[in-house]
């Protein structure tokens, strides 16, 4: 027995001693990163005020990320920082991954080349300062860097050839410096920009680069979808070979001086959404835009192209809303169909040689706002045109001098009001003191403020408030779900289009509850639109932020920490290191042994708060993670069935042989902790064949994943867009859409107390091996409660294009919030658009539109062209009359959801459908062998209808 004693404590003591070692190089580490970023602190002002002593990581040091000791981040935006960046001090921090102090306008001075030592560095990010000089060729060192975000500095001299070495490199962006120089290309010796096939953004706007643009830059094998160079002084020709990009969307080439003709290959990018090339000297014939159908903004104004006539491609572009075409060479009679292009909003064709008669005809778009013909050859006017009540210039035409006329020979562009966010006071609002701003809701605070650039915005009607409540309700969506702090509304301010083209607006982010921000809070709202995470609505495309300088921190007072070294001797230390590490061991065992319990107790103990709140679990099941693993083969990858900004998910099988999909939650998840306690409470006491069913959920080691029955067929958004191989006729989307009613209805009639969804839409409907619908997603849902009336006071959520515009003004929400939102799904079965896409909102289109006394009520234009329209005849206006009173305006005129699905069932009858048949309909599958999208990989709360142009940057 002394013998084994003995043993024992002998190999105690060198656990102890190994440990001792470890923390001992641990620290060292340490004090190296803490010694780096003082010697940083000490060439800034304004350094953050708990920067003291030498222990980043266990002082939490504002701004700083740390793992395994070691410094990975710092994120510095916003706080005021004056001074330079220390070069003998970066290159210290060798773990640094990411390295943002954006928006710091008194940083200057060079960077230094240095940098180049970190070589795990990933974001570089500094935008909106001021750093002079040439970048470093050592930025090439760095392997791993996926974002160079440097616009809007003062760097000058040439773009470094040596980012062509950066193979993992995302986004690219140069924009708003002072480089000079050719654009760089490899040569065999050297490496160029075109060895970046896997770079997504090239921004290199307002500089001044000069020569021409290689024609070695562009390849087939590249992922381009951004190519901005607009406003530099590149020359030659556009080569070739930009036409083998076939991925790009954006592609500013304007106010260079470039010659030349377009080559005719360019109309085979038939991705492309804007398309500029204003201000240059391009010659040759006015290039041929056929079969570009998802261009939306055309500008090749200011160029010498040959003398021609009007193209063809002028009345076949579906999606356009501004063609800008002004002094060149253009003659010929327009064509009606130009105007009667749904989407179209502007039209800018003076200085032409336009002539004959105008008629803009009775179809014209209910968008279109400005048709300017100043200085054309225009004869005549229809009267028809002569009633068009927005704006028409024909100011220098021969048809001013008749009399009738005289009205649109006077006019001139008037820029329209800009807008501004709303208040949304239930009161008097109150008077704020003179240094604080009153919020949109009425709370007077010191907001955190910007301006927004948008580079290529694809609208030009500045009127029209959809766009901007778009964007407002998606900033402050992601900034709750993605959980940057305390965020209580959004402002948007002093919209203007500058002399750049960039679409510019004043950016106001306020406070909840509060006055002020804290640092913290305001570091990551900047990392957060500096590093592009943001996803803008797809109109409105890539953009700048400028953040301004925030200096109403709200920061606790405390004492100043001395920044001496610890004078505790080393055997203190081990003593005290041993009797530390001997309450660890003791520690560590005692939690092992609790932590599956109290995780368990922690959602038992989930008590209503009221009679109102949604009451404790009843019936799902905790998994444990090992559980979990098990069932999806540890997580693997060919199990992987969808993701999204939560994380992924993964197909699994669990021990009675059910398919189930895992939700997994990753770190930094936009769907939080609220969402997901909402969720599993609420789908644990809600059961009905429309409904998703929730298995089951694990929160154990750190992890948030929810476990819901496997839904084959995918969701309804994904069906009606031709992704998931569904085919939905019309009777099965009459089917879908009562299944779905029915399923609300349970919510808002039998769900004790009363549940509001708060986010119905397409992509929230799923689809069974049968096609029955069910209801998913039940994060944002809301009770109503027993004591409030039908209707509660909450903050705004949703998703935009399904909104209830009542609910968004007053923030009051009601059941008929859901209804609204399903009258848009209903629109979007009939129609198979998406509710918002390119600045088209379904709502109003089908209104504007609508005239039940001619022809499919005049909508045949927006019905589903895949739908059969001889089998639409029975029931189709009392459908239409349907959705038309679930999205009006006044909640009051809403029917019911109980109502709704009558009117469904009895416009299946009229239909010839069997409303029961859903049941025994057949499965469903995709003809041509495409994978099914998996109903989990959501769009997530903040989802805007429409393809996004400038996808989230995921971190590796």
């Amino acid at each position: 027995m002394g013998s084994w004693k003995k043993t024992f404590r002998g190999s105690l003591w060198v656990f102890l001693l190994s440990i001792l070692v470890r923390i001992a190089f641990a620290r060292g580490e340490n004090s190296i990163d803490g010694a780096a970023l003082n010697g940083l602190a000490s060439q800034w002002q304004n350094a953050p005020s708990n920067w003291d002593g030498f222990d980043p990581c266990g002082s939490k040091w504002l701004g700083v990320t740390c793992k395994k000791n070691r410094v990975i981040s710092i994120t510095l935006s916003s706080i005021g920082l004056q001074g330079s960046l220390s070069g003998g001090d970066i290159q210290n921090l060798s773990e640094l991954r990411t390295l943002d102090l954006s928006y710091n306008s008194g940083l200057t001075g060079p960077l230094p080349a240095s940098i180049g030592n970190l070589r795990h560095l990933e974001y570089l990010i500094l935008s909106g300062c001021s750093f002079t000089g040439a970048i470093p060729a050592e930025i090439g060192r760095l392997s791993h860097l996926e974002v160079i975000s440097l616009n809007s500095n003062k760097f000058s001299g040439s773009i470094p050839p040596t980012i062509g070495y950066l193979s993992d490199l995302y986004l690219l962006d140069l924009g708003s410096n002072q480089l000079i120089g050719t654009i760089p290309v490899s040569d065999g010796a050297n490496p160029g920009l075109d060895l970046l096939i896997n770079t997504k953004h090239f921004h290199f706007g307002v500089n001044q680069l000069s020569g021409s643009i290689p024609s070695k830059l562009f390849s087939p094998n590249m992922t381009l979808i951004h190519v901005l160079f607009e406003n530099n002084s590149l020359n030659g020709s556009i080569p070739s070979t930009l036409g083998l990009v076939k991925s790009l969307e954006v592609l500013r080439l304007d106010r260079n001086s470039l010659t030349g003709p377009v080559p005719a290959n360019l109309n085979s990018l038939t991705k492309l959404s804007e398309f500029h090339l204003a201000h240059n000297q391009l010659n040759g014939t006015l290039p041929d835009l056929t079969g570009m159908d998802f261009l939306t903004f055309v500008d090749m104004s200011n160029n010498s192209f040959d003398s021609s006539n009007v193209p063809q491609w002028f009345s076949s572009l579906p999606s356009l809303t501004s063609l800008y075409l002004e002094y060149l060479k253009i003659k010929g009679e327009l064509p009606q169909a130009l105007f009667s292009s749904s989407s179209l909003q502007n039209l800018k064709l003076r200085d032409n040689q336009f002539n004959g008669t105008l008629d803009i005809g009775i179809n014209y778009s209910n968008q279109l706002q400005l048709i300017d013909l100043t200085n054309n050859d225009i004869s005549t006017i229809t009267t028809i045109s002569d009633g068009y009540n927005r704006t028409l210039i024909l100011t220098g035409n021969p048809v001013c001098n008749q009399n009738s006329v005289r009205l649109y020979c006077n006019m001139t562009v008037f820029a329209p009001p800009s807008y501004s966010t709303s208040l949304k006071c239930t009161t008097l609002p109150p008077t704020c003191p003179s240094d604080q701003v009153l919020s949109p809701n009425c709370q007077c605070a010191y907001p955190y403020t910007g301006t927004l650039l948008f580079l290529a915005p694809s609208f030009s009607d500045l009127s029209n408030n959809t766009n901007y409540l778009m964007l407002e309700q998606g900033l402050r969506d992601q900034f709750l779900q993605l959980e940057l702090g305390p965020v209580d509304s959004i402002s948007l301010q002093k919209i203007i289009v500058d002399s750049n083209n960039y679409l510019e607006m004043s950016l106001g982010i306020f406070p909840f509850n509060k006055t002020y921000f804290s640092q913290v809070e305001v570091t990551a709202i900047g990392f957060f639109l500096s590093n592009h995470t943001y996803q803008p609505p797809s109109n409105f495309g890539p953009y700048h932020f400028l953040g301004l300088q925030y200096p109403n921190f709200n920061v606790s007072p405390s004492s100043k920490k001395s920044k001496n070294l610890p004078t505790i001797t080393g055997v203190a230390a081990g003593v005290l290191l041993l009797i530390l590490i001997c309450l660890c061991i003791f520690i560590i065992r005692k939690k092992r042994s609790t932590r599956l319990e109290e995780d368990r107790q922690s959602f038992a103990s989930w008590e209503p708060k009221s009679s109102g709140s949604i009451p404790q679990l009843k019936g799902a099941r905790m998994f444990t993670f090992e559980e979990i693993k098990t069932c999806t083969n540890n997580f693997a990858e060919m199990n992987e069935i969808g993701g999204g900004g939560y994380g992924k998910v993964y197909r699994g099988t669990i021990g009675n042989g059910q398919l189930v999909a895992v939700k997994r939650a990753q770190e930094g998840s936009s769907q939080g902790s609220h969402e997901f306690r909402t969720e599993i409470e609420l789908l644990s006491r809600v059961h009905h064949k429309n409904l998703v069913s929730l298995v089951g959920f694990c929160f154990e080691e750190g992890e948030q994943m929810l476990i819901y029955e496997y839904v084959p067929n995918g969701t309804l958004k994904d069906s009606l867009l031709g992704k998931s191989g569904v085919r939905l006729d019309w009777k099965r989307r009459l089917r879908v859409a009562l299944g779905a009613a029915k399923g609300i209805v349970y919510l808002h009639e039998l769900a004790d107390p009363p549940i509001v969804h708060r986010d119905i839409k397409s992509s929230n409907i799923l689809l069974d091996d049968k096609l029955n619908a069910k209801v998913s997603d039940f994060g944002l849902s809301k009770s109503l409660g027993v004591d409030s009336r039908g209707q509660i006071t909450t903050q705004v959520k949703g998703t935009m294009g399904y909104l209830d515009p009542e609910y968004y003004m007053t923030q009051q929400l009601t059941d008929k919030s859901d209804v609204y939102s399903f009258g848009v799904l209903l629109l979007e079965l009939i129609t198979g658009k998406k509710p918002l896409e390119r600045g088209r909102y379904i709502v109003r289109e089908v209104k504007s539109l609508l005239d039940w006394s001619k022809d499919l009520y005049n909508l045949k234009n927006l019905l589903d062209p895949s739908l059969d329209l001889t089998t639409l005849v029975g029931g189709l206006k009392q459908y239409i009359s349907l959705a038309i009173r679930c999205v009006d305006e006044s909640s009051a005129e809403r029917p019911t959801m109980s109502a709704v699905v009558y009117e469904i069932e009895k416009i299946m009858r009229q239909a010839s459908v069997n409303p029961s048949s859903a049941s025994n309909s057949s499965s469903v599958v995709g003809s041509t062998g495409t994978p099914v999208r998996h109903p989990y990989e959501s769009d997530g709360p903040s989802d805007y209808s429409g393809d996004v142009a400038y996808p989230r940057i995921e971190p590796k």
